[in-house]
């Protein structure tokens, strides 16, 4: 029975499509590593804040160059917490991007304070940092920003602003797990890094999960207490906190898959490259590397005027692909208060352009290649 309903699955979804993201033959690699991980959670009765996020704690913290990790239900509960232990509220104004998933400017908001938007730079996608002093007035109190699709923002120049000003930076890296700015990892060059386990990320758990890392004890501990109802022991309430916890089987299974994550993003490093070569003569316009970059490639987004028409084109030849994002955060409808479209032209313009093709380590060399014949044919 099982096997004829994995048959039926197949079928229904096409058993030739390239998919934008296939989980599934990921986890076929990884299936008996990840088994044996689960059972040792459900045999030892614990399932919520013990040993194995403990240790899925210090090992992320430990690869990503920082003192202390805190494991979370998400990505968007690391954001809204950190800005939350970090005093961030009504009358303050943070700067960020609107290019980027809901959940930056989600924090923000529901901290009660006032997101100040930015422009992206038209290369790597990330805040333009050129563009930031111009935003800086007596409210504001943060810097967030966003290392899109894997690769990381100019962290010196938006440092130097900060120090100058008297700022806290705090980097959203949910989309950006292994990736390096200047041979530093990101997540650990601000007050804090907050990053997301959502399944299709280079690290992602099965279901929910997220992680802030810091050098901050001070920061940790308090974020601690916030992640567990404020208290500091069972039934004595410090703060007025929330619920949310990593459990012990998304520590487990990201455990196993903290060990594979340098050679994951080394293979999508490698068909990041062969799309390069295979789409240099193509009227689309490929993805960025800066010289201070190490791009993880957690999306291959290529930007091109016919964006829709080719979206089509790859969906009828059996091609998955989806857009990063749409409609930017100044656009949707809870959120139009925020910026006059027109002092965000790049992100208004690459909103109708961008499209994700396929890329994850399983993908093979010959899928590449006739994704970018594909696009060529198209375009």
């Amino acid at each position: 029975m099982r096997q004829t309903l994995h048959t039926q699955r197949r079928l229904c979804d096409g058993s030739n499509m390239i998919k934008s993201v296939d989980l599934q033959s990921e986890f076929s690699e990884i299936s008996e590593q990840i088994r044996d991980a689960v059972d040792r959670v459900l045999e030892s009765g614990w399932f919520i804040l013990g040993d194995e996020s403990e240790a899925f704690e210090k090992e992320f913290a430990d690869y990503i160059g920082a003192g202390y990790g805190i494991a979370v239900g998400s990505g968007s509960d690391a954001l809204y917490l950190t800005l939350r232990a970090l005093g961030i509220g009504e009358g303050d104004e943070v700067i960020t991007v609107s290019h980027t998933f809901i959940s930056t400017v989600d924090a923000i908001v529901r901290n009660r304070a006032r997101p100040v938007l930015v422009d992206v730079d038209a290369e790597t996608y990330c805040i333009d940092a050129s563009q930031i002093e111009s935003k800086i007035n007596h409210r504001t109190r943060m810097i967030l920003p966003v290392h899109l699709y894997g690769h990381p923002a100019q962290m010196d120049e938006i440092a130097t602003i900060a120090a100058k000003h008297d700022l806290v930076v705090v980097e959203d890296a949910c989309q950006a797990h292994g990736a390096e700015y200047k041979g530093h990892k990101v997540g650990a060059m601000a007050t804090a890094g907050c990053f997301s386990f959502y399944p299709s990320k280079n690290l992602g758990a099965y279901g929910d999960g997220g992680m802030i890392v810091t050098d901050s004890k001070e920061l940790a501990e308090k974020l601690r207490l916030l992640r567990n109802y404020g208290q500091a022991k069972k039934y004595h309430h410090d703060l007025v906190g929330t619920n949310s916890r990593l459990d012990e089987i998304q520590a487990a299974v990201l455990r196993v898959k903290l060990g594979h994550l340098d050679a994951w993003n080394e293979r999508r490093r490698e068909l990041a490259s062969l799309y390069n070569e295979l789409l240099a003569d193509s009227p689309a316009a490929g993805p960025i590397e800066k010289d201070y970059a190490k791009h993880v490639y957690h999306q291959y987004v290529i930007r091109s005027d016919r964006r829709d028409a080719l979206q089509q084109h790859l969906q009828k030849n059996q091609i998955q692909t989806l857009i990063h994002y749409p409609i930017s955060v100044h656009r949707q409808k809870a959120y139009q208060n925020l910026a006059d479209g027109a002092s965000l032209t790049v992100t208004d313009e690459i909103c109708d352009q961008v499209l994700s093709l396929p890329l994850y380590p399983t993908l093979t060399e010959d899928h590449v290649r006739n994704v970018a014949a594909e696009v060529k044919k198209c375009l």
